[in-house]
């Protein structure tokens, strides 16, 4: 089965190593927490807010080990008025015997309000 696995944080300032860390880092913790193989991710999308342009997040797939030929794909979020600013969200596609309650979503920071409802049944401390 595929699965979409959800992720997001937030970052203080539009810098290129800001960014790129807080990004790998919340990979990182998607894969370890939801014990992906990593040649069964399958891709990556990558959003981020419009007040992020320092760099392509998806530069930190790259410092990943094992993720070189994982397609990954950048975008724009739609700039909905009062939303969090400077959050880059990930969603992961791959494959898994989990089933969709099994599956970990991680929310780092500030992010953690977009779905407090997934962090009180577990809690993601970056």
């Amino acid at each position: 089965m595929i699965r979409g696995i959800r992720g997001a944080t937030t970052v203080e300032h539009n810098e290129k190593d800001e960014i790129l860390t807080a990004t790998r880092l919340l990979l990182e913790d998607m894969i370890r927490y939801n014990q992906l193989i990593r040649e069964d991710i399958c891709s990556v999308f990558i959003s981020v807010t419009a007040d992020l342009n320092a760099v392509f997040p998806a530069q930190s797939l790259r410092m990943i080990e094992g993720l070189k030929y994982v397609p990954v794909m950048c975008m724009q979020e739609i700039p909905v008025p009062n939303s969090l600013p400077r959050c880059i969200r990930v969603m992961i596609h791959a494959e898994t015997t989990k089933n969709q309650k099994e599956v970990k979503h991680i929310y780092h920071k500030r992010a953690k309000q977009l779905r407090p409802d997934l962090n009180s049944e577990r809690e993601e401390s970056r």
